[in-house]
């Protein structure tokens, strides 16, 4: 997947909790980033349209190339405190 290879998931770690949230690129010219939880949510379009509306898929490319990083251990950690994490979710 290009996302993986091109090194475009960020895993989010909040820090003392461990709580975590993949930042994920997008793969329009605009290189949007996108948070994620790989198993529940994305805050992409497709995720609405496809998957939550339509039922046509079981996640967005975004999810799963998040699940792959954090599988294949080539996400990119960054690290920060559970308050500036906070307010990176407070912001979906």
């Amino acid at each position: 997947m290009r996302i993986v290879d091109q090194r475009g998931v960020k895993r989010m770690l909040g820090h003392p909790s461990g709580r975590s949230i993949f930042q994920v690129v997008g793969e329009s010219k605009r290189k949007e980033e996108y948070l994620c939880f790989p198993q529940h949510y994305c805050a992409c379009y497709s995720f609405f349209y496809d998957i939550v509306n339509r039922g046509e898929q079981l996640c967005c490319k975004h999810q799963l190339a998040a699940r792959l990083a954090s599988s294949l251990g080539t996400c990119i950690d960054v690290k920060m405190s559970d308050h500036d994490l906070a307010l990176m979710l407070s912001h979906l």
